[in-house]
């Protein structure tokens, strides 16, 4: 089981929509796809719900549950978490202890970049990160490229020790998507496929990283 941990200790970052986005697409590529949903909202829990009826269902499970590790299921090719809001480096031990890989979703704002930093920080404190054993990539989430806001933080991303490995533009898209228990990856029209194309380098990153 190849394990991706989304975190990020800023509320509103798209950590669930950086989740249940790649579950969909592990699951649509044919791998057996679980969801440890950590985060008291439970976004990603009501997600797995409205997809039940897929092929491509994604099983959800409680990562708010004690001793969540010893209820694992067999057979699961792709696990991805979606870590507690707020959390920073010391409450994710045992996810971090757990994954492959760790994708941070940052917003293109000065608070949002802000505090990012202390989280990354915090990140650096775990053995693994550490030692360059677990890969972490940073995601600009609901970005307009258009504007020097935006081109403003990814340029201030990119100068980080940390790799830029994608770059998603903001849609109501993912909104109406997450309503219905979908993905980007569903679907195939003109206007959908761009959007694909922004998890293209993300999807090459954790390729290489699992």
């Amino acid at each position: 089981m190849r394990t991706i941990l989304v975190a990020s200790s800023k509320g509103g970052a798209g950590k669930s929509t950086v989740a249940t986005n790649l579950a969909a697409y592990f699951a649509l590529d044919g791998k057996a796809t679980a969801i440890l949903d950590a985060d008291k909202q439970k976004s990603s829990t009501h997600w797995c719900e409205k997809r039940a009826h897929l092929e491509s269902a994604v099983l959800p499970l409680d990562g708010c549950r004690r001793n969540w590790d010893k209820h694992l299921p067999d057979g699961i090719a792709r696990l991805v978490v979606d870590a507690p809001a707020g959390a920073m480096g010391d409450d994710l031990k045992d996810f971090l202890d757990r994954a492959d890989a760790v994708v941070v979703p940052v917003l293109p704002s000065a608070i949002d970049i802000e505090a990012t930093v202390p989280f990354l920080d915090s990140l650096v404190t775990h053995p693994r990160v550490k030692k360059g054993k677990l890969p972490v990539g940073l995601v600009g989430n609901r970005l307009k490229p258009w504007t020097s806001a935006s081109q403003q933080a990814m340029a201030q991303l990119q100068a980080w020790p940390y790799p830029l490995v994608a770059q998603l533009r903001d849609t109501q898209a993912y909104v109406l998507l997450a309503g219905l228990g979908k993905s980007v990856f569903d679907y195939h029209s003109e206007q959908v496929r761009s959007h694909q194309e922004d998890w293209a380098p993300l999807l090459r990153w954790l390729k290489k990283a699992l």
